[in-house]
């Protein structure tokens, strides 16, 4: 990562009239700042932390931009603007390397955003540090991560799209990881553990890969996640896991596929609300949710939310999915008193 001024930084501003395509190619080249833009991406030199986005959106016309960064994560929902007005939104980012999953490559140095919507028009832009900011750190597996390639997203990519300045989503679940493999990987817990400041939360979402994990590892895995947390001064939440898509031939998901039951007899969800209770940890019943969802879906309806079509994936999510489920963790934050309501973004 190279080396950037913090003074400078503060003050990149751009106020570039930028649209999808810039109806003068040579007069908005010429704009100061446009260097960070073209007319789909911005990207800022900044080293790893946390930066402030300001958009301003809008054009001539009726407009409808969103915005999403680094490794595929949605940090704005497409947001129209009527034509001849400008609406302003802002929120927080997190930079890290690698910019993805732990265990993945390190991605592009800095900040990229990339510009979409059904109509996009952004009409200016500004990044700085952030002070004071809340970080939202996730842990967990395959169903949560900052998923590399479409069509796969996990919910904690989808997730920042829902918060607004001041707090941010630190996103460290990683595929093909267990409570175990986890605890046991350096570049993993020994690597969030430091980061994690007083008054963060931290959400723990595991189950898909502990197929082989007895109940007392898996319960004392969780434990330690927990104590290790407060330690730090953070607020641990546990999260159940998303229910796999499997369904009975009565359309329900009444068995241990899709309720996360593993080979040894290990019901995951339930020793997870059983150690949230004991160790007064609030929980997060993802697959309560996702369970009443799917099934108010139906066998044909709920595949959008999977990878049924396209891979015949009964476990990971779509993004369409993943944003559903984001939704439900959203909500939950809120009616919990995780997360201020005027941190949130609803509807």
């Amino acid at each position: 990562m190279r080396r950037f001024n913090m003074a400078v930084l503060a003050a990149v501003t751009l106020s570039t009239a930028l649209s999808a395509v810039p109806a003068h190619a040579g007069e908005a080249s010429a704009r100061p700042g446009l260097a960070n833009c073209t007319a789909g991406a911005c990207h800022f030199d900044v080293p790893p932390g946390t930066y402030d986005v300001r958009v301003v959106l809008g054009g001539k016309t009726a407009s409808a931009t969103s915005v999403s960064g680094e490794t595929r994560r949605s940090l704005l929902p497409e947001t129209a603007a009527p034509a001849g007005e400008r609406v302003t939104r802002s929120f927080t980012v997190n930079v890290r390397t690698p910019e993805g999953e732990p265990t993945g490559p390190d991605g592009t140095p800095g900040l990229d955003l990339r510009i979409g919507g059904s109509a996009p028009a952004l009409a200016g832009i500004k990044v700085t540090p952030a002070r004071h900011a809340r970080q939202i750190f996730l842990i967990g597996d395959s169903t949560v991560c900052d998923q590399p390639g479409d069509p796969y997203s996990g919910w904690g990519q989808q997730l920042p799209q829902y918060l607004r300045k001041g707090v941010s989503v630190a996103n460290y679940a990683d595929s093909g990881e267990s409570t175990v493999t986890f605890l046991g990987n350096p570049r993993l817990w020994a690597t969030v553990r430091p980061l994690i400041r007083p008054g963060d939360l931290v959400l723990v979402q595991f189950a898909h890969n502990d197929k082989t994990t007895d109940e007392a590892t898996y319960r004392a895995n969780l434990e330690t996640l927990v104590a290790g947390v407060r330690e730090r001064g953070g607020q641990p939440v546990l999260v159940t896991p998303i229910v796999r898509r499997w369904f009975n031939p009565d359309g329900t998901l009444n068995n241990g596929t899709a309720l996360l039951v593993n080979g040894l007899g290990v019901d995951h969800p339930a020793v997870t609300r059983s150690v949230a209770a004991a160790h007064d940890v609030p929980l997060i019943d993802l697959t309560a949710k996702t369970k009443a969802l799917v099934e108010s879906l139906g066998v044909e309806g709920s595949k959008a939310l999977y990878l049924y079509n396209e891979a015949r994936d009964n476990t990971h999510t779509s993004v369409r999915g993943a944003t559903a489920y984001a939704g439900l963790i959203r909500d939950e934050l809120v009616t919990r008193h995780l997360v201020p309501k005027g941190k949130v973004r609803v509807g």
